[in-house]
């Protein structure tokens, strides 16, 4: 109250008291107070100057309003800086306002409104904190102006109809605002309307939890929606539908939806635009939707909750968008999380559990992204993809769902990037209909069958792990054409890899272990093309071919085929069937090929190996083609040539002996490797081998041949039977490290699949320790990586390399590292004589020649070079090479009459002063 602001009073009795509120606002002038005392007043109250409302004693709720006529308010400010306080305000009728602000400011703090709702229009501003409004028809507060409206701690409950109604072109702004027990609705937004809520509480409301329709824009940060009875939050638009594995009968349906859209008891309202940001708010046991977004609406969500609603958690429609970052959807009815329409819909760290119906659902034309989410306990599959429907997943964990973890179907697109699917009653993943899909670095661990592809779509599935099927890893369907490529499927029940009749996929880079059953089924007539795929230790065949079956396989290994067992020969090929097999390997099996009468295939280059029944070549000359093979054809018109032998451990030591300088290094490799024959033998013998760990650490400055070795270190590995294919993966810190939460793990997991049966090689593997910062996920792939090699501890050798100080840095930072890599080969800076050795090496290689003053020229070149830890070593050599045939290039070409020597040697003034 200003000083110069006069008091009025009121009450029943007494001197110097008005007898009626009115009469005091009368009286009053702007920035007077009147003070009511106890007790009830019959009123009709026009507030039209700026005045102040309280009770006399301070006694909140002790001065009772009542609406002097029907149809009328019991309260209408018309004026700014209207302030009520502390007062019961009740209406007539519940339909109609009880409070009413056409025009000016008004405050209602510590009110209790019943009997009609409380209701703000024209240009109005609306101020509501510490107020409880009850026993409202239609809407308990509705916001239908152009002004500013905020609502601190507010209570709305008992309404048969809408809780909270923002409309027009109205700006709100709600904190700690509770809506439970409405029949209609929580919050509704329409028309340009801009809303705000924090820490709100939705409870209960028989229809939507949150309702944004037209062109609306929502944004809700840390809420809650549980138990509705029907979606938790909705976005409006055409026909998505909850879908299960049964098919389109358990789709639904909009009929009774639309029905229903006028007659929830909302105030009606033009359409328009509008927009609203929830912050930490929870809606609970909505009646339909929790939140529903409709038309060009758009609502954004952070750290919110909705539980236990009757319908979809969140539901968009029309040309809606929606955002979710941080929320939780749980025990929804319907779907957690709805997309219909051309709708777009966005998830980020928001996990949806419990869905009665899918977790996510994509119909019609609608886009759908989510990251680092997750979708667990769903009744149906986890994520359903339909119709025209865009589904991106990224890094997302989808879990425990009595159908598929993934369906995409109709002419849906899906694309799925990194992600584990886990324990689905049906396949990890389906693609079927005419659906298209991209999936890379997704791993699917158990479940009736991995993933299943019977779409005519384009369907590629790339660096994807399938482990521990009840069923087939990866089955390719009736006519189709999947690619992959670096996939490993492993622990199947029955086959590894299964191809359809007619299916004529392509395959490459990938691995098949452990299957139940065989490694690889082709089916009748089917042709694939196939390439540097690895199938061991089946139970059964490690490649099986159909009647009929065709195709080609290429640079392959079959190993350990038929268990325990020989029954199974480790290539069955049935009547018909023509594969052609090129340069492939069948190693540590019984029998290597069995064919049916009228099989046809072809053996180009084949190699068996470790096997006792050979037919194909196996270093001696062997032929199929005099008896037709094992149970063969005479006729057959199987081609065999005899295949190169594989490198032999003195062939590799002698091109190891061959590389220019790495004295020290040759010799800790050739002790490695009588170690690693010992390790073999013992193995061989039935005893256990040695505790060797077979990881090492390269130190050294750039350029000394450190990849070179790993990569000859692992072909050594590959010959002495200690690794199944002895290849090389190179990476660094950016192929190991994603660059967000829950990117890292799945990445760093697909490279070392990658390497499996061979060498993994880190460069500058201390980097990975070097950045301290709160979003640096280094230690969690040293984290990952330890853990891998742990659990594949025979499977895969890493060697970790880099400078040699930072190099002991990096594995005295963790423990683990220490223990694994206790090996450490020098890899010392060449000399001059070895750099020019190399440049010779580099010069016959491309056909040329040094002239012997070249020689000594390069000498004193090296020599005069800085050896500081910039230097290039042997990559220095290489690239004054490339220089030199530049320079001799152009001197030669100014020659008249070049003769082959002139064209071939290089001489002292082709060599370069800088490089």
């Amino acid at each position: 109250m200003t000083p110069t602001a006069t008091v009025h009073r009121v009450a029943p009795k007494g001197r110097g008291a008005h007898r009626s509120i009115g009469s005091a606002v009368r009286a009053a002038r702007d920035g007077d107070e009147i003070r009511i005392a106890p007790g009830e007043y019959v009123e009709q109250l026009l507030l039209d100057r700026a005045v102040r409302l309280l009770p006399e004693d301070g006694q909140e709720h002790a001065v009772r309003l009542l609406a002097a006529a029907p149809g009328r308010p019991v309260l209408e400010a018309a004026a700014p800086g209207v302030r009520v306080e502390g007062l019961a305000l009740t209406g007539q009728d519940p339909a109609l306002p009880a409070v009413l602000a056409n025009t000016g400011d008004l405050e209602l703090d510590g009110c209790e409104v019943s009997g009609g709702r409380v209701e703000a229009g024209g240009d109005a501003s609306l101020t509501l904190t510490d107020c409880r409004v009850s026993g409202a028809g239609l809407a308990a507060v509705h916001l239908n102006t152009t002004g500013t409206a905020r609502l601190t701690r507010v209570v709305v409950e008992d309404i048969e109809g809408t809780g909270v109604v923002i409309g027009s072109r109205a700006v709100a702004e709600a904190t700690e605002l509770t809506v439970r027990r409405v029949t209609g609705s929580g919050i509704r937004v329409r028309g340009t309307a801009r809303a705000v809520l924090r820490e709100c509480r939705i409870s209960g409301p028989g229809r939507s939890g949150l309702l944004v329709e037209d062109e609306a824009a929502v944004a809700a940060l840390d809420c809650r929606v549980a138990q509705t009875a029907a979606e938790g939050v909705r976005v409006l638009g055409s026909s998505a539908r909850p879908a299960n594995a049964a098919g389109p009968d358990h789709r639904d349906t909009r009929e009774g939806r639309e029905g229903r859209e006028s007659a929830d008891g909302d105030v009606p309202l033009a359409r328009a635009d509008g927009g609203v940001l929830l912050t930490r708010c929870e809606i609970l046991r909505t009646g339909t939707d929790g939140v529903a977004v409709s038309g060009t609406g758009d609502v954004r969500l952070l750290n919110c909750r909705l539980r236990d609603g009757s319908g979809p958690g969140v539901s968009a429609d029309g040309e809606s968008r929606a955002e979710l970052v941080d929320c939780q959807v749980d025990r929804a009815h319907g779907s957690g999380l709805v997309a219909r329409g051309s709708a777009r819909l966005t998830a980020e760290g928001t996990s949806v559990t419990g869905s009665r119906a899918n977790g996510l659902l994509a119909g019609d034309r609608s886009e759908v992204r989510v990251a680092d989410g997750d979708l667990t306990d769903c009744s149906f599959s986890a994520v359903h993809a339909c119709d025209d429907s865009r589904v991106t997943l990224t890094a997302c964990r989808i879990a425990s769902t009595p159908e598929h973890g993934i369906r995409a179907t109709d002419r849906a697109g899906l694309t799925v990037e990194g992600g584990r699917i886990t324990d689905c009653g049906l396949s990890g993943v389906r693609i079927d209909s005419a659906a298209e899909a991209r999936m890379r670095g997704l791993a699917v661990v158990r479940g009736r069958a991995g993933i299943t592809t019977e779409s005519t779509g384009t369907v590629v599935l790339e660096e994807c792990d399938v482990t521990d099927a009840e069923r087939a890893g990866v089955s390719c369907g009736t006519g189709t054409a999947p690619v992959l490529r670096d996939c490993r499927i492993s622990g199947t029940g029955t086959a590894g890899l299964v191809i359809g009749e007619r299916a004529t996929p392509s395959v490459e880079g990938c691995t098949v272990r452990d299957a139940a059953g065989s490694g690889l089924v082709v089916g009748p007539g089917a042709e694939p093309r196939v390439r540097s795929v690895t199938v061991a230790r089946t139970g059964k065949n490690s490649l099986f071919v159909g009647e009929k079956a065709r195709g080609t396989f290429e640079d392959c290994v079959f190993a350990w085929a038929g268990g325990d067992g020989t029954a199974f020969p480790a290539l069955h090929v049935s009547a018909g069937g023509a594969p052609v097999l090129r340069g492939c390997l069948v190693r540590d099996t019984e029998e290597d090929v069995a064919l049916e009468k009228g099989a046809r295939p072809v053996f180009d280059d084949c190699l068996s190996r470790d096997v006792g029944n050979p037919s194909l070549p196996t270093g001696a000359d062997r032929s199929l083609a005099a008896a037709g093979g094992p149970g063969g054809d005479p006729r057959s018109t199987a081609r065999e040539t005899e295949a190169p032998p594989e490198d032999t451990i003195e062939d590799l030591l002698a091109e190891l002996d061959g590389l220019a300088g790495l004295d020290r290094v040759k010799q800790d490799v050739s002790s490695l490797v009588k170690l690693m024959r010992m390790v073999r033998r013992r193995e061989e013998m039935g005893l256990a081998p040695p505790p060797l760990s077979r990881h090492l650490v390269f130190t050294g400055n750039p350029g000394t041949g450190k990849t070179t070795v790993a990569r000859l270190y692992g072909r050594i590995l590959a010959a002495v039977g200690l690794l199944e294919r002895g290849h090389l993966v190179e990476a660094d810190r950016s192929a190991l490290v994603g660059e967000y939460v829950g990117h890292t793990g799945p990445k760093t997991t697909r490279l070392f699949q990658q390497a499996r049966g061979g060498v993994l090689f880190i460069d500058e593997a201390y980097s990975l320790t070097q950045y301290a910062g709160s979003n640096d996920f280094g230690q969690e792939a040293i984290a990952t990586l330890l853990k891998l090699m742990e659990d594949h501890r025979d499977d895969v050798v890493v060697i970790v390399a880099g400078y040699l100080k930072e190099m002991e840095v990096f594995v005295r930072s963790n423990p683990g590292l220490a223990s694994r890599f206790n090996r450490t080969l020098l890899f010392e800076d060449y000399g001059s004589a070895e750099l020019v050795s190399i440049v010779e090496h580099q010069a016959a290689q491309h056909q040329y020649e040094l002239a012997p003053d070249a020689r000594e020229a390069l000498a004193g070149r090296f020599d005069a070079m800085p050896r500081d830890r910039g230097f290039g070593n042997g990559r220095t050599a290489r690239q004054l090479f490339q220089a030199m045939t530049e320079r001799q290039a152009y001197r030669v070409a100014e020659l008249p009459d070049a003769s082959e020597s002139d064209v071939m040697t290089l001489k002292p003034e082709d060599i370069p002063r800088n490089l």
